[in-house]
């Protein structure tokens, strides 16, 4: 049975602002369920330990990187028994605000320093130096913050195999010449083979140069991010280690997102009972202040409000489609422009626009079930989970075509509606003109009933469980192990 680390700065329901914690929550439980023992690494941020309903603590670390004592916790999720080991430093980590930035918005100054420690941590475990009974195989760091981790580990002798995730290559970890000093990196990383980038230095591109393999998180981004207009950057490095690059697309915890038995909704159904769907959206109108019409297309939107989610082309749409009778549920936070442009047409358009800015985990699930339509009009999309819980739902997805949306939705044509695999619609481009037609074709395809019954039932029978995706991370961690030589 292999022991695999696996190295996060978000988890849920512990600490979530994105799709990263829902993948640290699930994908361990699941690599468990296939036979491996798993840890799962986290920042002890404020709030996070009283989460538990016990904690014990593992020990204690003195490094010359830090002059608090560094300690270690072991702490068990309740509702869903993922074994939780938190490094806890207060100054570092007990924080009010974010895990990434302070209550103003603004990236906490020492981002560098916070998540350098994290990984020497992990270092300090995967070697067997923090707690001597446990000694993992694998080591599994997921997007920047973990970045140092396979690098650090190249110094050593005997380390455990090293397996990155790249959720969204857009966020590369990027500092000064003058962090990479203050951090006590190796004189030698500074360099373009290693760490340096274009005269700075990038947690992110430490683990694609280091790691014995990289994974995105579905297979179309693996592609795109090998080409320039997606790489960032690092695409001609990506295509140097495409040997050890694969998509693996990310699943759905089956038990948290399902209509059946999800206890956020006040109709369970499942796709023999949608006239449950059709209740859950009345209550929803209801309770965001919508006009309580339930013929009108309730169109739903969750996530951040950023460029990369398109949510400036969302805006545009609400205008655009003013005399419509769709309605909007929108749930979000980010760009203060932005939050504050979406909060004018939430009280211009009263009745057909309803905006919640924050997260809110149950109203998201409720919007889920309530909603129609589901939009994600993202410029790139490494997977996105948002859409996969739509189809779940029964709630029809438009999306644009990219990464993992065109992995998980099946366009609506003639060939895919004889083939009964249609399952939503794509815009070809994230434009303003290409998304409105998408909605013009969704909107005539929700005014034909037995079309609209057939699209969201095929999308309910769509399997995105973690059990395909956790069997090939176990083989790559095979791989790992059968190739792996210490440097």
């Amino acid at each position: 049975m292999y022991k695999v680390l696996f190295v996060t700065s978000e988890c849920w329901p512990l600490v979530k602002t994105g799709g990263l914690a829902d993948v640290s929550s699930s994908l361990p439980l699941a690599l468990q369920a296939q036979g491996l023992d798993v840890v799962t690494l986290l920042p002890a941020y404020r709030g996070v330990k009283s989460g538990f309903k016990k904690l014990k603590k593992l020990g204690s670390i003195n490094s010359d990187y830090c002059a608090e004592t560094i300690e270690l916790f072991e702490g068990i999720v309740e509702i869903s028994g993922q074994k939780i080991w938190l490094v806890d430093v207060p100054s570092l980590y007990s924080r009010e605000g974010g895990p990434y930035l302070d209550q103003t918005k603004k990236e906490w100054g020492d981002n560098s320093h916070r998540f350098a420690l994290f990984c020497r941590v992990a270092c300090e475990i995967a070697m067997g130096r923090a707690v001597s009974s446990w000694r993992p195989d694998v080591v599994h760091g997921n997007d920047w913050q973990t970045g140092l981790i396979p690098a650090l580990l190249s110094l050593e002798t005997k380390p455990p195999a090293t397996l990155f995730t790249i959720h969204n290559i857009a966020y590369q970890g990027i500092y000064m010449r003058y962090t990479f000093d203050e951090l006590r990196l190796p004189e030698a990383w500074w360099h373009y083979q290693a760490l340096e980038f274009y005269g700075n230095f990038s947690f992110l591109k430490a683990a694609i140069v280091f790691a014995d393999y990289i994974t995105t998180v579905s297979p179309s981004y693996a592609e795109e991010i090998k080409h320039s207009d997606k790489g960032c950057g690092l695409d001609g490095l990506l295509n140097h280690r495409a040997k050890a690059l694969s998509g693996i697309l990310n699943g759905v915890d089956d038990h948290c997102w399902n209509p059946k038995t999800d206890t956020c909704i006040a109709y369970p159904y499942d796709a023999q009972s949608l006239q449950n769907k059709r209740k859950n959206k009345q209550r929803l109108q209801r309770q965001l202040g919508l006009a309580p019409n339930p013929s009108a297309p309730l169109i739903g939107i969750i996530g951040r409000f950023a460029y990369q989610k398109g949510i400036d082309l969302v805006i545009e749409q609400i205008t655009r489609f003013k005399d419509s009778p769709c309605q909007w549920a929108i749930l979000g936070s980010g760009d203060l422009a932005l939050e504050n442009d979406m909060r004018y047409l939430a009280e211009k358009y009263a009745g057909k626009v309803s905006v919640t800015i924050g997260y809110d985990e149950c109203l998201a699930h409720q919007i889920e079930a309530g909603a129609d339509l589901f939009l994600m009009p993202s410029r790139y999309e490494p997977c996105g989970l948002n859409q996969m819980y739509s189809l779940r739902y029964g709630t029809v997805p438009i999306v644009t075509r990219t990464g993992g949306l065109i992995d998980t939705v099946v366009d609506l044509n003639a060939q895919t509606l004889a083939a009964g695999t249609a399952s939503g619609f794509w815009a070809q481009e994230a434009t303003a003109d290409a998304l409105t037609q998408a909605l013009h074709r969704a909107l005539d395809a929700y005014n034909n009933k037995p079309l609209w019954l057939k699209l969201r039932r095929n999308g309910m029978a769509h399997d995105f469980s973690w059990h395909r995706s956790a069997q090939a991370y176990v083989q790559l961690y095979k791989k790992a192990l059968a190739e792996h030589v210490s440097p």
